[in-house]
Parts: structure tokens; sequence; C-alpha cells
């Protein structure tokens, strides 16, 4: 199959062409999309990624989606799926109505939900006060989240319970923590550092460490909805235009690949806004 699957992580099918930032899996090849696709014109049926595009600036997109154009054959398929703003909107003005006329219920998922709408663009460490609220011992609005952010947002609350209940023994913390770091003040990196810190001091230090997260690639930098992504592929040359369920696809036995589903049916990014269009 001529098909490829671009910002993958850890969610890829064997019969695609599949490309990360970084691989760890002989199936997934390495490359920094910032810097174009790495394949000839007319190479693929089908492109798809999944909340990739929202990691590109609105500088930064059109020229993605123009690769993805060109990599694309004629009557190519490209199928997009992104964080839903209309979608986190609505949400939002819905709790925020709901929490001023004394639900709590509502008012812990307006918490969660601005969390949801700034966090991943304002953070400045790996993770940001997302993971801190899914981390913590009780959630008290675990079903509403797990309802929106599906497999993802159920690992990460499964991998703090486990932690909670099987904590490392004194031992294994030992090792996990000493040796790796004995070997990290001989690295030449930890040199390196130590330099920077002297030579630029806490507080460009401090602002060094912060530049280099947010360009690392994990904040969103843009949002969409329906009007605004449609626009965008239309002016990147696409038509035939059309928003998607997680199932629905121009591209044959789209479920059968488990990309944007699990093999129980149910969607893996319910929060996800999906649209296909056509290269001409």
């Amino acid at each position: 199959m001529k098909y490829l699957n671009l910002g993958c992580g850890d969610r890829f099918h064997p019969t695609w062409t599949n490309v990360n930032f970084t691989s760890n899996h002989p199936d997934i090849l390495a490359h920094n999309l910032t810097q174009g696709i790495p394949f000839a014109p007319a190479s693929f049926q089908a492109i798809y990624h999944s909340h990739l595009l929202e990691h590109f600036s609105k500088t930064q997109a059109p020229n993605f989606l123009k690769e993805c154009h060109r990599v694309l054959q004629p009557n190519g398929i490209i199928r997009i799926a992104i964080p839903d703003l209309e979608q986190i909107t609505r949400s939002y003005i819905f709790s925020l109505e709901q929490a001023l006329q004394g639900s709590q219920e509502a008012a812990d998922n307006h918490t969660w939900l601005l969390l949801e709408l700034f966090d991943q663009i304002v953070r400045n460490q790996s993770g940001g006060d997302m993971a801190a609220y899914l981390l913590q011992k009780h959630i008290p609005n675990e079903e509403f989240i797990l309802k929106r952010l599906g497999t993802e947002a159920r690992n990460l609350i499964e991998a703090g319970r486990q932690q909670r209940q099987n904590p490392p023994s004194s031992d294994t913390w030992l090792k996990q923590t000493f040796r790796p770091l004995y070997k990290f003040l001989k690295s030449s990196h930890h040199r390196r550092e130590t330099l920077l810190k002297l030579v630029l001091g806490k507080t460009d230090y401090q602002a060094l460490e912060i530049g280099r997260f947010r360009l690392g690639g994990e904040i969103h930098q843009w949002m969409y909805d329906r009007h605004s992504l449609s626009q965008l592929l239309k002016d990147t040359g696409f038509t035939q235009i059309t928003q998607r369920t997680a199932t629905e696809s121009y591209i044959p036995n789209w479920t059968s690949f488990n990309l944007d589903t699990e093999p129980d049916g149910s969607i893996y990014k319910p929060d996800s806004l999906y649209m296909e269009a056509i290269k001409p």
C-alpha cells in the first residue's frame, strides 16, 4: 500500500510508510517534518496525520500541507485528525454556564476544559498541568475526561495508579537513580550544561531550557475548527473537502488499520475533528 502516516508516534500500521520525529521501531522512519517530507512527488495514494498539524505554527502549516499535496498522487487522499476547537469551546461554554448556576460537576469539567484549551499552548515543561491533573489520586470528573480523550487519558490515569500501588523498592530506586546519575555526571553533555550555566547565569539558563522545550515539538502552536481547516486545505490545492467521523473515510477498509479506532471499535481520540480531501 502506498499509504503514508506522518507524525505517527507509537500508533502506526506495518503496511504503511510511517514517519515520526524520532523512531523507536524498525517500521518507523525518523525525520524532522518541519524540514519537509522526504519522498518524491506523487509517491503516495493516501496521507494521514493525527494530532500533528496543531504542532506547526500558523505560518508553517500551509507549507507542510503543500508538502503533503506534493507527495500525493493525483486523486490521492489526505486525512487529518486534530483537536476540535469548536467542540471544546462549545463544551467550555456549557460547563461555564452550568458552573455559574452552582453545579459542582460542571465546575470540575470547567477546570479541566480550561487546561485542555490552554495548557499545551502555555506549558514550559513536559506534560504540564494536564498530566498533573490526570495523575492525581482522585479525579472528580474522570468519566467526563475519558469520554473526551479516550485511550491516552486512560493510559496515563492507569500509569499513575500502578505507580502508587507498586512504588519502587529502595534498592530499585537506588539503581535507577544513582547509576544513571553517575554516568550523567561523567558525560560531555553534563560538562557542556555546567559551562552554559556558568556563562549564562541562573535566569538566562532557565530561559534557555524553556526555549529548548518550547521548540521541541510538544506544545500546540495553533488550533482549528471545521471552517478554518477546510479553508486551509482549499488554499493549499485540495478539493472535495469533507468532515468525517472516526470510522468514515475515502480510504478503503479504513477501520482495519486501527489508527483512529481501537480493535474493539472504540475511538482513540474522541476529541478530534476529522477532515479529508482529495488532490485533483
